[in-house]
């Protein structure tokens, strides 16, 4: 298959959780990978781990908010290895527990978790576009997860942001498919990463980070459409999108409001 085996990858929030599982995951001899993140130090010991496999590794210190130095770090990247896979997964989880706070987690999560993606995708596209066509082993894929598939009080600005890349994934998919350019979006469920409190630890269906890499590696040779995994939170999210409004509304219950009271009136 033509996606089988990428030779040239980039990750973005490559330093930590799913991102660095996903690079130690691709890491092996005659692969190149570019892996972007925030932290210098906790890079580079991801980098060093993959050169350790006969890996060919270099490392970029970026913020995926910054459109300019996101398209110099693709372009030059490409111009280094012609990229084969462009896995855009760098994102954030914020909550909100007052009312006055919802707009500023709300603007700070979209703009990393979808802002951020099209910073990495677009640039990334259109320099697999001007290959010849039918473009051949040039894939993107796009980080979401369960919660795209849901509606839920506690992270209206989390779940919303995972919906919307998981949908502007799908779409995408379709647009550049004639081109040859293959798109998946992976939803995972609980990860065992940093992004996991304490409070956490103990939530139901939860998966090693490394077991997270192989699965989507698996769905990405495929150029499988779309990954939900486990197969548990597949069913789950599956029965969630087509729950009416009113039941929707009582297992949000314990949340909203009774977190969000620091604005309540005298």
């Amino acid at each position: 298959m033509a996606f089988e085996n990428p030779k040239s990858i980039l990750i973005t929030g490559a330093s930590s959780g799913i991102g660095a599982a996903l690079a130690e995951e691709y890491a092996e001899a005659g692969v190149t990978l570019f892996l972007g993140g925030r932290d210098a130090d906790r890079l580079e010991v991801i980098a060093e781990k993959c050169r350790a496999k006969g890996t060919q590794v270099e490392t970029q210190v970026c913020d995926v908010t910054d459109a300019a130095a996101m398209r110099a770090w693709i372009d030059a990247s490409d111009d280094r290895e012609p990229l084969n896979l462009v896995i855009a997964n760098a994102g954030i989880a914020m909550n909100a527990t007052s009312v006055s706070g919802l707009q500023d987690v709300a603007s700070q999560v979209f703009e990393a978790n979808v802002t951020g993606k099209l910073n990495t995708i677009h640039p990334a596209l259109e320099r697999m576009a001007k290959r010849p066509w039918p473009v051949k082993d040039a894939q993107i894929a796009i980080m979401s997860s369960m919660w795209g598939h849901l509606a839920s009080a506690r992270s209206p600005a989390y779940v919303s942001s995972k919906a919307s890349v998981k949908a502007y994934g799908q779409s995408l998919r379709g647009a550049v498919r004639h081109m040859g350019i293959g798109v998946t979006v992976l939803c995972p469920g609980y990860v065992r990463s940093a992004m996991l409190n304490e409070n956490m630890a103990s939530v139901p269906f939860l998966i090693d980070a490394d077991k997270a890499a192989k699965i989507m590696r698996r769905a990405i040779a495929r150029n499988k459409a779309r990954i939900t995994f486990p197969w548990q939170v597949r069913w789950l999210a599956m029965i969630a999108i087509n729950l009416p409004g009113w039941l929707v509304d009582r297992l949000n219950k314990p949340y909203g409001v009774p977190r969000l009271d620091d604005d309540k009136a005298p």
